[in-house]
């Protein structure tokens, strides 16, 4: 039996996107917001509201207690967790299941598994994927990370071990930058995802970084959607992101499908996530995270394959089996995505908060909008900078680049510094136009 109703814990426009889904499949929805949220429009869609704190993320998004207390207020007793805050969080999907409900993701189990960077890395090594060398295990001081710097060799790349998105993520080319590049990378672990844990690898120079997106129901069966190409970043932020991928053919394609799918059943992993992989010019691949939850980006997959992945996530924590076949996943057209993020390009991508004063959206076939935001709504500092994504389909690479170029064109915010013209910029560019990208693409263009 698919939920009555389920209560949404996250903001912005994956929460607009999770009632979307829900609203088309007759359940009931819950919006949670904190103070600084009130007039978003996940708070106005929902069919009920509940106030879960000031504006701090721990004092409202990242506070389990006020969440499930939320739940159990309006007898929700399924809760979706979008993405950041606490969906990779193995204690608040354990504390959905101790109070009765349903975490729409995977296992608490396998969040440890999965979610937790260092201990999926260990896991894989004996399976026998191929792994960017690095630390077996958390570093637990600034001296462990030096010694297995000396060990694998600089430059190196510290990471998160309890969430993505860039957080945490520091460089180190020298034993001095490594000291320094420490504290910082768990201080904002530890504020992003409320874990301070971090790992250390071999920093891989200008690699495309290729994801795999997964479905797996309670039934031990997988399927993979397919590679979405996440080369285009600003500092570990992705920036745009495009399904397939100009690179990968048929054949590569099935060995990192197969690859994700092995990762998955090796961690008993169910629900939605996505195989992440450095992929080399000889593609020559290396796993570098499996993210427990919905992507940002997965609407570019969506375009492709014609799959609801936020449906299918609520079908399969409802106990039921997948109904999709893996011969059935045949990639047809060409999607991309442009994060539009409040951030002056101008200014090092420096966050541009302020009341955005008037909006234009772009139109037309082959282009969706996913956005929380509204004339005269007030773009906070509290939160990631990011105010929605411009998403288009066509039947192939170039008529995807026309389309977005058109979008972009169309697309006007006033009152805020955006993303918009950056990317009317990169779509002009000769090399992106080729396809011939990675992961350092901004920093020539």
């Amino acid at each position: 039996m698919v939920f009555k109703r389920i209560l949404i814990a996250n903001r912005g426009e994956i929460a607009v996107r999770i009632i979307r889904a829900c609203k088309e499949m007759g359940i009931g929805t819950v919006a949670v917001y904190s103070d600084a949220d009130k007039d978003s429009l996940h708070v106005r869609y929902a069919d009920d509201a509940v106030n879960i704190g000031p504006a701090l993320s721990y004092k409202s998004y990242l506070n389990i207690d006020n969440i499930v207390g939320a739940a159990k207020k309006t007898k929700a007793f399924a809760i979706h967790p979008g993405y950041g805050f606490l969906s990779e969080n193995a204690s608040f999907a354990q504390a959905c299941q101790d109070n009765g409900m349903t975490f729409i993701g995977p296992s608490a189990q396998s969040i440890e598994k999965a979610g937790n960077k260092s201990s999926a890395r260990q896991a894989l090594i004996e399976l026998g994927i191929p792994v960017i060398p690095g630390s077996d295990d958390i570093i637990l001081s600034s001296d462990m990370a030096c010694k297995v710097a000396d060990r694998v060799g600089f430059p190196v790349i510290l990471k998160a071990s309890g969430g993505g998105g860039g957080r945490g993520m520091r460089i180190a080319a020298t034993r001095e930058e490594l000291i320094e590049a420490f504290s910082i990378a768990s201080g904002e672990a530890k504020a992003a995802f409320g874990n301070p844990d971090i790992y250390l690898e071999k920093y891989i120079d200008k690699p495309r970084h290729i994801e795999i997106q997964i479905l797996g129901d309670m039934h031990g069966n997988y399927i993979h959607l397919a590679e979405r190409e996440c080369s285009i970043q600003m500092r570990y932020q992705k920036l745009i992101e495009e399904a397939p991928s100009s690179f990968v053919d048929d054949e590569f394609r099935a060995t990192l499908g197969e690859t994700a799918i092995k990762i998955a059943r090796s961690m008993e992993y169910f629900n939605a996530g996505t195989m992440e992989f450095l992929v080399d010019k000889d593609k020559n691949f290396y796993f570098m995270e499996v993210n427990a939850r919905i992507q940002v980006e997965h609407p570019v997959t969506e375009l492709i394959t014609g799959i609801d992945i936020v449906q299918q996530q609520i079908l399969i924590a409802a106990g039921q089996k997948l109904e999709i076949r893996q011969d059935e996943i045949i990639p047809n057209g060409w999607s991309m995505e442009c994060r539009i993020n409040a951030s002056d390009p101008e200014d090092n991508f420096m966050p541009s908060p302020g009341e955005i004063e008037s909006i234009l959206f772009p139109g037309g076939p082959g282009i969706r909008i996913d956005t929380h935001i509204h004339d005269k709504y007030m773009v906070g500092p509290f939160y990631d900078s990011l105010i929605g994504k411009l998403i288009v389909w066509a039947q192939d690479r170039p008529s995807a680049i026309k389309r977005m170029k058109k979008a972009l064109d169309e697309f006007q915010i006033k009152g805020i510094q955006t993303t918009i013209p950056f990317f009317r910029k990169v779509f002009e560019n000769k090399a992106f136009i080729k396809g011939d990208i990675d992961t350092h693409f901004i920093e020539h263009i």
